[in-house]
């Protein structure tokens, strides 16, 4: 079976193997995939991480060898904590954002297939779940202010460009935790909390339309407040009937459910 890797800022994955179809997620830099078919010009792809299905274009691929992809899936890989960064190699140069992966990192080096470009003059974090909530916590509440004002775009998942879940997946991915990449997959983790008087920072919140469908989630954080990409990433009011917009003094989102991940 045929494997690739993200050696490219982030790689566009689509519903559809066109141009012109939704974009339904994104591969960020660092992240491996299998290969499952082959349609002219596109490849549809698993995403290794969450197992996300969809369709990148084949010049977009970076092969990589079985043996690379199963490393790659045995452990886990830092993440980017700068807004940008550069990696650097004899045979590439490549921005690299917030909440990219290092595939194997030394401190200095790291390795994308068969080269081994360096990142050294930024911070990296490997946190794994096990952890301290109260270290997790700090990480959630300190990435969570550095993707303030990034726009939202409907299966994005960087700075430049992210939606609600892909902002979750993103940061609970810096702590060390992979949820799935939709809000309605999100939900299933994680214990219930009865009522919002009792959430906590670091709970997530869930939201969802007149036919029931969860369709927006957000980080709770201190104060009665949510961090969630509406039109852009921001910070707004939370109570039992759901978000408070001020800038329309007016509910934009129904609360459905509150879960505890931490």
């Amino acid at each position: 079976m045929n494997h690739g890797i993200c050696a490219l800022s982030a790689v566009p994955v689509r519903a559809e193997p066109t141009d012109r179809a939704e974009l339904v997620t994104e591969l960020l830099f660092g992240e491996c995939y299998t290969v499952l078919q082959t349609q002219g010009n596109w490849l549809r792809i698993e995403a290794a991480a969450d197992n996300y299905l969809g369709w990148i274009d084949f010049k977009q691929h970076r092969p990589v060898s079985d043996s690379y992809f199963r490393a790659w899936r045995a452990q886990d890989h830092p993440r980017v904590l700068d807004v940008v960064q550069v990696v650097s190699s004899a045979t590439m140069r490549q921005p690299i954002t917030l909440g990219c992966r290092l595939p194997f990192f030394d401190g200095m080096t790291l390795k994308v297939g068969d080269d081994n470009p360096l990142f050294f003059n930024g911070t990296a974090t490997n946190l794994a779940n096990a952890c301290p909530p109260e270290r997790q916590l700090a990480l959630l509440r300190k990435m969570g202010q550095q993707f303030m004002q990034a726009p939202y775009v409907w299966g994005g998942k960087n700075l430049f460009g992210i939606d609600c879940s892909g902002l979750m997946q993103t940061l609970y991915g810096l702590i060390g935790i992979q949820l799935p990449r939709d809000a309605k997959q999100q939900i299933a983790l994680g214990e219930p909390v009865d009522f919002v008087t009792q959430a906590k920072a670091g709970d997530l919140a869930f939201f969802d339309n007149a036919d029931g469908a969860i369709v927006h989630v957000g980080l709770v954080l201190d104060d009665g407040l949510i961090l969630h990409a509406h039109g852009e990433v921001r910070l707004d009011p939370l109570d039992h009937h759901g978000i408070f917009n001020r800038d329309r003094q007016k509910y934009s989102h129904k609360l459905r459910l509150i879960k505890r991940l931490l």
